[in-house]
């Protein structure tokens, strides 16, 4: 079984505690549902929000969807002037048997266009 890394990012529509969390929690689902996951084959999963989002720690819905034995870490992205605000990105590192050729990528909402190129 090989370790990767699926990546995966989200947009809301303002700095609020429930935006956050509902939109983390269909990001993080869409990602297992996705590529075929069970909760057993995460390693780890890095979460970050832009600086303009503030109301909550995005771990927190993963955590309340059954990631609790899971290491999870939440960062700020860095604040690029022209950056595509009020977004949440993942790197999950999993477990499985897929090809790095079979990861899906998981860009929802706005975030799509910061991965056109590989967006489902």
């Amino acid at each position: 079984m090989a370790v990767r890394a699926i990546r995966g990012a989200t947009q809301v529509d303002a700095d609020d505690r429930e935006q956050i969390l509902d939109a983390t929690r269909e990001l993080v689902s869409a990602v297992m549902e996705r590529n075929e996951l069970d909760r057993e084959h995460v390693i780890s999963i890095l979460f970050t929000a832009t600086p303009d989002l503030v109301s909550e720690f995005p771990a927190l819905a993963a955590r309340e969807i059954g990631f609790g034995d899971v290491p999870l870490m939440c960062a700020s992205e860095i604040d690029v002037p022209h950056a595509l605000p009020r977004v949440l990105r993942l790197m999950a590192h999993v477990e499985t048997e897929r090809p790095r050729s079979e990861i899906q990528h998981v860009y929802l909402r706005g975030a799509v266009a910061l991965r056109r190129d590989i967006a489902q």
